[in-house]
């Protein structure tokens, strides 16, 4: 039996974090593994200059995140062909599914927000090797 509603409530301080599918490190948010959360995750994921995600989609699993500082492409598509730039204070919405990663291309790091519609972020990813040759990678 799982616990009641108000003895799940918490508070999550910075300082823990973990290693991604993706190829970083985030910082820990709210989590299936931090709180038991069940429908949604947030975390941090702080980029230095030069990297660059392992092409991935997750799979039944949409996708928002806010760039909180600095500047960063993000490639998505079929083949990762389509490319935008997103700057501080802008949301970049991926629905599930679709195949991208981000790469810090801007000479400085970045630090995005992300939300998942699943309660780790770490559920559902696919990678797609692949396509990281065609990104450099």
């Amino acid at each position: 039996m799982t616990a009641p509603a108000i003895d799940r409530v918490q508070v999550i301080r910075p300082g823990q974090t973990y290693v991604g599918k993706q190829g970083f490190a985030y910082g820990a948010g709210v989590s299936a593994e931090t709180t038991g959360a069940e429908h949604l995750c947030m975390n941090l994921l702080p980029m230095p200059a030069g990297a660059r995600a392992k092409v991935h989609y997750h799979r039944g699993i949409e996708t928002i995140a806010y760039l909180l500082e600095g500047e960063c492409a993000v490639y998505y598509g079929e083949n990762a062909e389509h490319r935008a730039i997103v700057r501080a204070g802008d949301q970049f919405y991926l629905p599930a599914d679709v195949p991208h990663a981000p790469c810090n291309e801007s000479g400085a790091p970045c630090t995005w927000l992300v939300v998942h519609s699943s309660g780790s972020d770490q559920d559902g990813i696919v990678l797609l090797p692949e396509l990281d040759a065609r990104l450099g990678g």
